[in-house]
């Protein structure tokens, strides 16, 4: 799993900074999923290495425009240059309309190419390696928050050990490699975990933006391996946090602290902060890691890999 911010500004873009985007690499079924796509991300894509062909889920948070903007220019970029493989998009209410309105006065036609699936607290998806869940934020419009789980993996197979009981080679050894419970034909029940190594644990990346301190983001993080959190505005800047519903640096470090996470990466950022006026973000980074030492500033281009977690 290989996180890649591809816009870290919030709000508005600035010459270093494109508005949000994350890209999730999925290598291992060689898919790419995308979190919020704002205006320009598909210009983020083409100068990162991911592959639009790959390309199989967006989640977006909310409708504001700095994390919508870009949606529709990039599935239809994907359309034009071929890559028509099926993509299925998660949202809130009213994400269906947007798209079909672009639609309709654009004289575009994804046919069932595109699905939309509007989401509510809970599972959104789920398939045999992953699941994502979601949570409602505090924000001026609905918006959630994503967290997405790789499930847990048996540890290697032992083959000399299968073969010294006496199980046939063949598709039992499929299904003990996953674990399961198998009965033979002699009438012997094996339990593939008996089989297999130390298990894998699965490791969990949670998305928290745009929002202000809450505490469905710290139920949403709980455990998580990296949080990726909105620190739109420095601690002394507050009073603006609480009047646009956004975090301060200060707050999302008291998320990840709460949450017992292993790492925060914070991310869009308000465009004010520059040497130039007297904070910035080294500033607020500072502020994060009084409180959380683990914190990260993102960048666009970014890439984070979420490590693997120890065998239990």
């Amino acid at each position: 799993m290989e996180i890649t911010f591809l816009g870290t500004s919030s709000g508005v873009p600035t010459r270093n900074r494109n508005v949000s985007s994350i890209a999730l690499r999925l290598p291992q079924r060689s898919e790419v999923w995308l979190f919020d796509c704002g205006e320009g991300t598909q210009h983020q894509l083409l100068r990162s290495e991911i592959r639009t062909s790959q390309l199989r889920r967006i989640f977006i948070t909310h409708l504001h425009g700095d994390h919508i903007y870009g949606l529709m220019g990039l599935l239809a970029s994907c359309g034009l240059a071929g890559s028509a493989q099926a993509v299925d998009i998660y949202g809130p209410e009213g994400l269906g309309e947007y798209i079909r309105a672009c639609c309709k006065y654009s004289y575009l036609s994804f046919g069932n190419r595109v699905q939309v699936h509007l989401v509510s607290p809970g599972l959104v998806y789920e398939d045999n390696e992953f699941s994502v869940s979601c949570e409602l934020l505090k924000h001026r419009v609905p918006a959630y928050g994503y967290r997405i789980t790789e499930k847990d993996k048996p540890g290697p197979f032992n083959v000399d050990k299968a073969q010294s009981l006496g199980i046939p080679p063949g598709p039992i050894y499929a299904k003990l490699k996953q674990g399961q419970i198998v009965t033979l034909a002699d009438g012997r029940i094996i339990r593939g975990m008996e089989l297999c190594g130390e298990t894998e644990l699965g490791r969990k990346v949670a998305y928290c933006t745009d929002t202000i301190f809450s505490e469905s983001s710290i139920d949403l993080a709980l455990g998580a391996d990296v949080l990726i959190h909105e620190a739109t505005f420095a601690h002394q800047d507050a009073g603006m946090a609480f009047e646009s519903l956004h975090s301060t640096s200060t707050m999302a470090a008291q998320v990840a602290l709460a949450a017992g996470v292993k790492q925060l990466i914070m991310t869009h950022f308000s465009p004010r902060y520059t040497p130039a006026n007297g904070l910035d973000l080294k500033d607020l980074l500072e502020e994060a890691r009084a409180i959380f030492p683990n914190t990260k500033l993102a960048y666009d281009f970014f890439s984070y890999e979420v490590p693997r977690n120890r065998s239990r």
